[in-house]
């Protein structure tokens, strides 16, 4: 299977400090209050809930696919929670919040796929002990 990089750069202090992230054709800057308070730039977190994203859509695309059925569009958007525990801080909760289009499919038949695409695209077993938590709607 495909080998992915990505590269992080951070300077200065937790606080006072400022990083950039890199992968494929992306290239942004993080700071702390970009990811614990509210400031320009991205964040990690962000990142996570843009792949988790996009791969459950994929995911659930195939499952559909090898039904016979062709989805016309597949969006998904994730909030990604970040809290703390004992050791800091730990997303805690994803949500997924999916809406297809797809003639011909049944909603039992949907419900069931979307929920195995929750439980077996790559990134959602990545984050195994985080509770993923899926709205999936056929419009």
């Amino acid at each position: 299977m495909s080998v992915r990089k990505a590269q992080a750069q951070w300077k200065g202090t937790l606080k006072d400090g400022k990083g950039t992230m890199n992968f494929s054709n992306y290239s942004g800057p993080y700071t702390f209050a970009s990811r614990f308070e509210e400031g320009d730039g991205t964040n990690p977190e962000e990142l996570v809930g843009a792949a988790i994203a996009g791969c459950f859509s994929m995911f659930l695309s195939g499952l559909i696919s090898k039904e016979k059925f062709s989805p016309d569009r597949i969006e998904t958007n994730a909030t990604v929670h970040l809290d703390k525990d004992d050791t800091g801080p730990k997303i805690t909760t994803i949500e997924l919040n999916t809406e297809v289009k797809c003639d011909g499919i049944s909603k039992d038949k949907f419900n069931e796929l979307a929920a195995e695409a929750k439980q077996k695209c790559p990134i959602s077993r990545l984050y195994g002990g985080t509770e993923i938590k899926l709205k999936a709607s056929l419009v």
